[in-house]
């Protein structure tokens, strides 16, 4: 098999399955949690440690805003989360795909990356950035072919002038089509509350890792796990309310969009 072939090959399982794939790191995640905080603070101090956690979360709430900035704009048979095969009813060259050709990839790796940054250890987060572009890599080579196929020499038009991941903002051009928040509600309900989720996962992760407080014993908590808990709550219950609409109703659809 030609290493095309076999890279297209491996693109199309690796997009198939790319909602689980991810969980393969979770040994590695699990021995880095075990030394999550400690090292870090005793070599640079407390503020540092503060300021990697705040980077942490900047980084996420910019890939979420990313997704979030894509799925209100596109239309309909664009940008899905299908598994079963390549789709694309058109192609999208306004908004962020004009500076970027993958924004929602782009988004992923930024919610990624904060997430690896904010277990603060370095051989992790260097691990789990390799991984991730060996992951995205091929599934980007696969959709290139599909997308070359399909579109032919107005894709390639589009894909000469425009990056593949890192954005160039001077190509910019405004959305051919409105903002949709109710779009966005509807598709990107699921990873809003990861992101909560992770955020505090990582701030209750370090505590119990440094000592500071004993997840079994709530006398113990620190003052600030009541207001994390709360807003996990509370995305939780607005994660219920979506879900029972996107399945139950048609107020989240949107005509002429995904």
């Amino acid at each position: 098999m030609l290493l095309s072939d076999r890279i297209k090959s491996q693109g199309h399982f690796l997009f198939r399955h790319r909602s689980y794939l991810p969980y393969l790191l979770l040994p590695l995640l699990a021995l880095a949690f075990i030394e999550t905080g400690a090292e870090f603070q005793t070599v640079f101090g407390k503020p540092a440690e503060e300021a990697l956690e705040t980077l942490s979360v900047l980084l996420m709430v910019a890939g979420a805003l990313v997704r979030i900035l894509t799925v209100g704009f596109v239309p309909k048979g664009t940008s899905g989360r299908n598994t079963h095969g390549q789709q694309a009813g058109t192609l999208n060259m306004t908004g962020l795909y004009s500076i970027v050709r993958n924004p929602l990839y782009l988004g992923n790796f930024l919610v990624f990356l904060g997430f690896c940054v904010g277990t603060q250890v370095w051989w992790f987060a260097l691990l789990a950035t390799l991984a991730f572009a060996l992951y995205y890599e091929r599934i980007i080579a696969t959709e290139e072919a599909f997308l070359t196929e399909k579109f032919g020499a107005r894709y390639l038009d589009w894909a000469r002038r425009t990056p593949a991941f890192f954005p160039n903002v001077r190509l910019w051009k405004r959305p051919s089509l409105p903002f949709s928040a109710r779009t966005v509600i509807r598709r990107e309900y699921n990873g809003i509350l990861l992101v909560v989720a992770m955020v505090v996962a990582l701030e209750v992760i370090h505590d119990v890792t440094m000592g500071e407080a004993d997840l079994a014993d709530p006398a113990s908590w620190p003052a600030d796990w009541n207001a994390y808990f709360t807003v996990f709550g509370l995305f939780a219950a607005l994660y219920l309310i979506v879900r029972h609409f996107k399945h139950n109703t048609a107020l989240l659809e949107v005509e002429g969009r995904s």
